[in-house]
């Protein structure tokens, strides 16, 4: 039987998952109404904010490969869910900038984005979290087919690795934190790449392992009657 840590149901995962990732929420709020948020409460905010839709982000790249490595098929039905919560927490991360920050004035956040280039590559990862949470329900499989649905959500990959540049140019100083995430990226990018270049070399040898000889095929016995007919004699 197997271990329940491993492919049990566990039904309270999901949710615990879920309501202990939404808490920083009430907690900012409540330490924003107290003055607990620094000298600089919407940057303290944004900051906050970036690094949770990164955490999760990772977090949901990081179900398969634990799958693979040790076995474990819990993370898998997280993944959704932490993708999902990814890109809600990135939602919030850019409406306090555009609206608390900026007031909602398109044109200085152009200017911005334009300007300044960790802000433009944190919009450019949050432009490709869009299509993929837009086509993360079983729906948009069924819709795109299996092999599309699983290019177009390769691009996880992009926006994790954008998503850290923006925390780095962010950060300039102190690089610790950005670089631990951007060595659990790296490892993580490569056994999803080790494991399509197995796959792959597993098709290529497939072919090769039985490209023997063909076996012989008996020759159609010859009718009873001697006429020299190709038919196979009737039993």
């Amino acid at each position: 039987m197997s271990s329940p840590s491993r492919s049990g149901p566990l039904p309270w995962l999901k949710p615990a998952i879920i309501v202990g990732a939404l808490t920083p929420l009430p907690v900012m709020g409540w330490q924003a109404a107290s003055g607990q948020l620094g000298a600089n409460p919407i940057a303290e905010a944004l900051n906050r904010l970036g690094l949770l839709a990164l955490v999760f982000l990772v977090a949901s790249l990081a179900c398969t490969p634990l799958k693979r490595l040790v076995g474990w098929t819990w993370p898998m039905r997280l993944r959704r869910s932490l993708g999902l919560l990814s890109f809600g927490y990135a939602v919030l991360h850019l409406a306090m900038y555009a609206a608390v920050d900026q007031g909602l004035d398109l044109t200085a956040v152009t200017a911005d984005i334009l300007k300044r280039r960790f802000i433009f590559v944190g919009f450019a990862a949050f432009a490709l979290l869009v299509p993929l949470a837009a086509t993360s329900t079983n729906a948009s499989v069924r819709r795109l087919g299996y092999p599309r649905w699983k290019r177009l959500h390769r691009l996880a990959y992009v926006a994790g690795a954008l998503a850290l540049l923006h925390f780095t140019w962010r950060v300039k100083k102190d690089l610790t934190e950005p670089l631990t995430y951007g060595a659990v990226l790296a490892f993580l990018l490569a056994t999803r790449v080790a494991a399509a270049v197995g796959e792959r070399s597993g098709i290529r040898s497939a072919p090769a392992a039985g490209g023997g000889a063909r076996p012989e095929v008996p020759a159609p016995a010859r009718s009873s009657r001697g006429t020299g007919s190709d038919m196979p004699a009737r039993v």
